[in-house]
């Protein structure tokens, strides 16, 4: 806890005071563009991959960047997207998984999660990502990165279930986009709906 506490010391000192106009506005208005929807991975931070600033993304972290198809009752992360897009009127929705992803890696080499119960029952969200991959493939490095892309697009077509986000992608208020983060270079790859198996184009390409 010591580096957070002298981490929060840095900010009041050095950082803040440079900010101090933006969170002077942020205090009174809150008008996200884009929705993040990205795993819960610690080394996957959304506001540093995408350079954006305080205020600019709303993001909702789930184990495995796992969105769960609309269904009766309410949680936390149909909550999120709700307000988000029906509330707040984010613009566009992004779905990012990342390269050696635990949960995508547990479900491709089919690990043992009797002592973690609750992630088990969790991770059934990402059985359509594992319905695209054949079942004769053997675990690889390459089959955990196919099932991540794989996961992005399952999630994408979850994300339509949702009525909210339905309703703005039919009148035209909204897009959806699918990301794969590789921790190793850094780069950013898009992942398409309909061709998730294979390679996508490099986001923020020159």
């Amino acid at each position: 806890m010591h580096h957070l506490s002298n981490g929060i010391e840095h900010f009041r000192r050095d950082v803040f005071p440079a900010k101090e106009e933006l969170f002077a506005r942020l205090a009174t208005q809150h008008r996200p563009q884009t929705l993040f929807v990205g795993c819960s991975d610690a080394r996957v931070t959304p506001e540093l991959i995408t350079q954006s600033e305080p205020g600019e993304l709303f993001v909702v972290r789930t184990a495995g960047n796992l969105v769960p198809a609309h269904g009766a009752g309410a949680d936390g992360v149909a909550a999120s997207i709700e307000y988000a897009v029906a509330v707040l009127g984010v613009r566009d929705i992004v779905v990012c998984g990342h390269s050696a992803c635990g949960a995508m890696t547990a479900l491709a080499e089919g690990h043992d999660l009797s002592t973690a119960p609750v992630v088990a029952d969790w991770l059934r969200h990402a059985d359509a990502a594992r319905a695209r991959i054949p079942a004769s493939t053997a675990p690889s490095e390459s089959h955990v990165a196919t099932l991540v892309r794989a996961n992005v697009a399952a999630q994408l077509q979850n994300l339509r279930t949702h009525p909210a986000v339905a309703r703005a992608l039919a009148e035209g208020q909204l897009t959806l986009h699918g990301w794969v983060f590789d921790i190793a270079s850094g780069s950013v790859e898009s992942v398409d709906e309909g061709s998730a198996a294979s390679e996508g184009a490099t986001v923020g390409a020159a």
